[in-house]
């Protein structure tokens, strides 16, 4: 029996009173609306009725804190990944985004001089080669496992970040990587969810949902 599903789950709200671009840097915990939203998102993900066989963390705090109620209820190790972490950026630790109001500012127009690469941080065809290496190999190792343990077979969660599952999302599609930030379908907690098939190596996505959009008061920055 081959592995089921992959789902991507993005980490819930972070404590970012400033309003920070976060980006990797260390120390960005959940609020307490996002330890809400983690466990929302991790019971609804039990409770669907599918196996869950193996879970994947980025090493950022943000996501191993909304993956922690999925260890509690599953009983699972967690596996740390680095290919899950967020995308690089320049303007990490500001309060900076990228965008045309740089361009009255001389200082930053190499930074802005690409948006189709972006030029501001880690190219998005990079960000979504590891993704999807990051899934092919989750998928790859959870196959063995059924093979050579005769263990049943399950589902694979990876709690991750925006800009990383977005362009798994357009890439997978077959879309151009180049987008809009303002414009993804990836809210905080959100889940979406992907086949795999081994002959063609090709994954389709199957589902995007999100959990817990009923958490009130939630506020989404920081976010590469």
């Amino acid at each position: 029996m081959a592995p089921g599903r992959i789902h991507l789950v993005r980490h819930g709200e972070v404590h970012n009173p400033d309003g920070i671009l976060y980006g990797r840097l260390p120390g960005f915990r959940l609020s307490d609306r996002g330890r809400t939203m983690a466990r929302t998102t991790a019971r609804a993900l039990v409770a669907d009725g599918r196996p869950i066989a193996a879970l994947y963390a980025s090493p950022l705090q943000r996501a191993q804190e909304s993956a922690a109620p999925l260890v509690e209820l599953t009983g699972l190790p967690l596996i740390v990944d680095d290919r899950l972490v967020e995308a690089g950026n320049v303007y990490e630790g500001t309060r900076r985004t990228p965008g045309p109001h740089l361009l009255a500012h001389p200082s930053e127009w190499r930074h802005i001089a690409n948006p189709f690469r972006p030029s501001w941080g880690e190219p998005y065809r990079d960000i979504a080669a590891r993704m999807l290496a990051a899934m092919a190999a989750a998928w790859r190792a959870e196959a063995s496992r059924e093979q050579t343990t005769d263990a049943p077979g399950g589902d694979i969660v990876m709690v991750t970040h925006q800009s990383p599952i977005w362009l798994a999302h357009r890439s997978v599609a077959g879309e151009p990587l180049f987008h809009n930030p303002a414009h993804r379908r990836c809210a905080l907690s959100s889940v979406t969810s992907f086949e795999y098939d081994p002959g063609s190596r090709r994954f389709t996505e199957v589902d995007y949902r999100e959990p817990a959009a009923g958490v009130a008061g939630v506020i989404d920055q920081g976010a590469v």
